[in-house]
């Protein structure tokens, strides 16, 4: 298949995606907002401290500093890069991924820094695979400390169990990947000889989908071995999410809900998985309604909950949406040229 032809089948792809997502957006749209008394969701609105909205900007901001910071850590095996390029390309590539379907962002991020530092696109990506798995390491700790100190009211317990459950699920899912990551980059022809073994049940272009795939992952994944390093991987880590967490637990002070920080926590899990599920550009719906659900949980009425789960979106997406395309206007580059390059690095990738 030549690059036309996978530019072409890719953008099919998107389209299905972006249509689905939609569809499900629309979906939750429609269950958020039946039987809402728009007057009781006003009210709330009214009441709303705006004195919280800037420390909760500032702080989305120190997070996405961060995870720069964390970036460049990630990249040091390939090059020393700097934070002037590393910062407005991760901006870039969330700002992407709020407007953009199919999480282009991603690409878009790797696209833009490879650019800019002179590193293949392949291997920039490399690095986000493991940039998104330092953030499920994190989420997963949040979680499962999450689970075991927040208290829920009284008739939530079946509700508290059930998440738990979930935990020990998703991290005994997340710790088999680590596991098989680790042995696919020590064992790699043994690992990827068992993987060709396992995949001859089924038809000969998945085996030859797949099994590439996996020796070009590997081969782009560099991982520092300096305990200093590593170190400072996990403390970032950290540091990213503690400001992620933070607007959320400004945001409800502002709507004159004082929770424990575990709250804003479990919201963030919610939040979390919510981006997970396929959705229209922004994760409209989705976001909201796990927002919502999760307030609700706390007792919170629902119009309440909307409100404040519509203020923890705009907080989070809007402002980084501005920047973003400051920073294409800045590199005199159009969003639309930069999803079909994009698109076509993407399409080279898969």
């Amino acid at each position: 298949m030549n690059v036309w032809e996978k530019n072409r089948v890719s953008k099919k792809s998107h389209d299905k995606k972006l249509w689905i997502g939609i569809g499900i957006s629309l979906f939750f749209l429609f269950l958020l907002f039946r039987k809402i008394d728009i007057h009781k969701l006003l009210a709330a609105f009214k009441e709303m401290n705006c004195y919280y909205l800037w420390p909760a900007v500032l702080s989305t901001f120190i997070s996405y500093f961060f995870r720069a910071v964390r970036w460049r850590y990630l990249l040091l095996p390939l090059k020393k890069t700097r934070l002037g390029n590393l910062f407005p390309a991760t901006i870039i590539g969330y700002m992407a991924n709020n407007i953009l379907p199919a999480r282009l962002g991603e690409f878009v991020r790797a696209f833009v820094l490879g650019e800019k530092e002179c590193i293949s696109t392949s291997a920039v990506f490399a690095s986000l695979v493991i940039d998104r798995l330092f953030d499920g390491f994190t989420v997963l700790l949040i979680l499962l400390f999450t689970f075991f100190t927040v208290k829920l009211p009284g008739g939530m317990e079946s509700v508290q169990h059930g998440l738990v459950v979930g935990g020990y699920i998703t991290l005994t899912i997340y710790i088999f990947v680590v596991v098989f990551l680790v042995i696919l980059k020590q064992r790699t022809m043994q690992t990827i000889n068992l993987i060709g073994g396992l995949l001859k049940p089924f038809p000969a272009k998945v085996a030859e989908k797949v099994i590439p795939l996996l020796g070009s992952f590997i081969e782009g994944v560099r991982l520092s071995s300096k305990p200093a390093e590593l170190f400072a991987l996990l403390c970032s880590s950290l540091v990213i999410w503690a400001f992620a967490i933070w607007p959320v637990d400004l945001l409800l002070r502002s709507f004159g809900i004082i929770l424990p920080i575990t709250a804003s926590m479990f919201i963030m899990v919610f939040l979390v998985f919510a981006v997970m599920v396929p959705a229209a550009p922004g994760y409209v719906g989705t976001y909201h309604a796990a927002c919502v659900y999760g307030l609700m949980a706390f007792n919170i009425q629902k119009e309440k909950a909307l409100s404040v789960a519509l203020m923890i979106h705009g907080v989070s997406f809007f402002p980084v949406i501005i920047v973003g395309l400051f920073y294409l206007w800045k590199k005199d580059v159009s969003l639309s040229e930069m999803r079909n390059k994009s698109t076509q690095e993407e399409s080279l990738l898969e």
